[in-house]
């Protein structure tokens, strides 16, 4: 790992660029890539042409996000990024409404979403404020769950979809021990936008049906910490792993009859371990696991129930156990926790030219049981494959570049709300990013 440079008051002229940054993500920043489920395949251009492993190997400003840690072996730091990212979503209707009494049916067909190309940008600073410490401050974003239907898909009278933004701001301290050991700690301050279209028709299932659907653009804004340790164990071995608390987020409220707990909507709680294996100076191989934890917030978690979703029975009598949309433990999205597996290997050859490539898969999300809600948020993807490289300019600048393909990936399963084996919902994606960043 590379020496830190010494911390010089002279850091903080560029808090003009930085300032101007900011302000574009909040403007710009994009609400679609959704990869393992709403989590991005990786954090900085670099760390994304490894397909998002590196929690043990700091490259760039954006491991704070993976593993803050990581800050101190950088020295001083500043990093610039922009993404192109587009999914392709779409959903599958095969065979036509029964119309029989109290069933839910679907119009038959195949529809594809529009919002397709999404620009990103992120940025991150480091500074060392003495030999063995540093700060740092990230600027980031993640989603997944943007649809823009031009069909009244659910039978409301406006076209459907779903618009989640969140930008998260990090502000990281990092400590050195023995030369060969780190700590870092990560405040997060989130920030986060959601709109819904073309879901009326569930008023009957929701606890407040004015605050369903269609209702603009509402805010959320919320805290959580991640920590995380780094660590040269042999001269060939280097091991690293982090933390992140759930990100309690404060409720949707123009939503409360849609998201479990009256719109809570937090940031699940997710973790990543791994190794870095470097047999040679040029050579480094990379292996990540990393956890999230859906079922831990009610709204995206909780599975789809039938027997507490209607508020009367098949034989016209009140439910008892009617639990309408947007209370406590209202149905939500359904989505399981995800294990994601990050292999990658970058080779440093000659004339400051550095090379990437690699592959994580995580089994997708979403049960076949849950593909009624999930037309809505179809995070499917579960295979990322990636290219990227990196040249070194003059007096200590480099710009770096990677590639992502997430191969076609299909969900299919019943629709619940109809006769038994009436309909069948397909749920689609692929998508692929390019990033490209300037450090210096």
């Amino acid at each position: 790992m590379s020496s830190p440079r010494s911390f010089s008051v002279k850091a903080s002229r560029p808090w003009s660029v930085w300032l101007l940054v900011f302000l574009m993500c909040l403007v710009v920043v994009g609400s679609a890539f959704a990869t393992n489920g709403y989590f991005r395949h990786g954090y900085g251009t670099k760390n994304k042409g490894l397909a998002g492993a590196g929690v043990a190997f700091p490259l760039n400003t954006m491991i704070a996000v993976t593993n803050p840690a990581g800050m101190v072996f950088l020295g001083k730091r500043y990093d610039i990024g922009i993404s192109i990212f587009n999914p392709n979503r779409s959903y599958t209707i095969v065979g036509n409404p029964s119309g029989f009494p109290g069933t839910f049916g679907l119009a038959p067909g195949k529809v594809e979403s529009g919002s397709k190309p999404f620009v990103i940008p992120s940025f991150g600073a480091n500074w060392m404020v003495s030999d063995a410490g540093a700060i740092g401050l990230s600027i980031f974003g993640n989603g997944g769950m943007n649809t823009n239907y031009p069909t009244n898909t659910f039978g409301a009278s406006q076209p459907t979809g779903v618009d989640l933004m969140q930008l998260f701001v990090a502000l990281t301290y990092s400590h050195k021990f023995g030369g060969k050991h780190s700590l870092g700690v990560t405040p997060m301050l989130g920030v986060q936008l959601f709109e819904i279209k073309g879901v009326g028709s569930f008023a009957p299932f929701s606890r407040d049906p004015n605050n369903l659907s269609n209702n603009g653009k509402d805010a959320g804004m919320g805290f959580g910490l991640r920590v995380g340790y780094m660590g040269d164990w042999l001269p060939w071995l280097s091991v690293g792993g982090s933390f992140q608390t759930k990100i309690y987020m404060s409720k949707f409220d123009k939503y409360a009859g849609l998201f479990a707990e009256q719109g809570g909507f937090d940031v699940p709680m997710n973790w990543v371990v791994g190794l870095a294996l470097k047999p040679s100076e040029k050579l480094a191989l990379l292996f990540d696991v990393q956890g999230i934890q859906y079922s831990g917030v009610k709204s995206v978690g909780n599975p789809l129930n039938l027997q507490t979703l209607s508020p009367i029975l098949p034989d016209g009598s009140p439910n008892p156990n009617f639990t309408p949309l947007g209370s406590d433990n209202a149905s939500g999205f359904g989505w399981r926790d995800m294990t994601v597996f990050k292999f990658g290997l970058q080779y440093a050859g000659g004339g400051g030219w550095t090379w990437r490539a690699g592959y994580s898969y995580g089994k997708q999300p979403i049960p076949s049981t849950e593909v009624l809600f999930n037309i809505l948020a179809p995070g499917v993807m579960e295979q990322h494959i990636t290219l990227g490289l990196t040249k070194e300019l003059n007096k200590g600048k480099e710009v770096s570049l990677a590639l992502m393909f997430a191969p076609n990936k299909k969900v299919s399963g019943p629709n619940p709300l109809e006769a038994p084996n009436q309909q069948t919902i397909v749920l689609e994606m692929n998508q692929w990013e390019v990033d490209v960043s300037f450090g210096f």
